[in-house]
């Protein structure tokens, strides 16, 4: 196996159960194949935006359901710490910023990570978005943070749906290899499909862009632009190496 990176702490951020999977549940699965300790948080409760008005109670039961697919999930790629904001789903422009920024500073302060991964800012769906504002303020640049890598990854659907132009449009600049071996039969792509089985009540039929055809074929053509059979691709938004 390849080593791509040295032990380290990762933080995933993102908005709803299944996005982490979606966007990067390749990549962590890579991260704690290599030893890396990976923490997902998860800002938004999922479902309650079937209905018309936010009912906990009428969601009760799933939602914690829900949560339980997302454990499982984690555990496929190698994480086991998954954590919830339990913010309003699809309503998270009702919630002040702030609260959203506490809420991952908090986890920050717990686990020093180094990597962060979260959504990219031109995503339609608008939790996505404020969930990339809020990361990018709780990991505003001050001396002595532990951050030195954010990076931006696509999510199907919410990415490639929002109106195209120059300022929030995706551009792959970051690949990460997932043809790589996790274990004796599998590569990481493997595990992120796996994952997303989990997620079987969230995925759509082929045609629909959240599809398990539709990732597996992003992730070839991701690959195939660098030479690869696969990769999940990301846009930086912070770099910091010492040479």
């Amino acid at each position: 196996m390849t080593s791509y990176f040295r032990k380290r702490s990762v933080l995933v951020v993102a908005a709803h159960p299944d996005d982490e999977i979606l966007g990067c549940g390749g990549t962590i699965a890579l991260h704690a194949a290599h030893g890396d300790k990976v923490t997902t948080l998860i800002l938004a409760e999922g479902l309650t935006s079937r209905s018309a008005k936010r009912d906990i109670e009428e969601w009760e039961e799933a939602l914690e359901q829900l949560k339980e697919t997302a454990r499982r999930a984690g555990e496929v790629v190698g994480c086991r710490d998954v954590r919830f904001g339990g913010f309003p789903d699809n309503r998270m422009d009702s919630v002040d910023l702030l609260d959203v920024v506490k809420v991952i500073e908090g986890v920050i302060d717990d686990i020093r990570p180094e990597v962060i991964y979260t959504h990219h800012y031109g995503d339609l769906n608008i939790d996505h978005r404020i969930t990339h504002e809020a990361v990018m303020t709780a990991v505003r640049p001050l001396p002595g943070s532990s951050v030195k890598q954010i990076l931006f990854f696509e999510v199907p659907s919410a990415t490639g749906w929002n109106t195209p132009t120059a300022s929030n449009t995706f551009i792959p600049q970051y690949f990460v290899n997932l043809s790589e071996k996790v274990n004796d039969t599998e590569n990481a792509l493997d595990l992120k499909l796996r994952a997303l089985d989990m997620y079987s009540k969230e995925m759509r039929q082929y045609p629909h862009y959240r599809s398990i055809d539709v990732v597996k074929y992003l992730a070839y053509i991701r690959g195939s632009s660098v030479g690869l059979f696969s990769a999940e691709a990301f846009q930086v938004g912070r770099l910091v190496k010492w040479l």
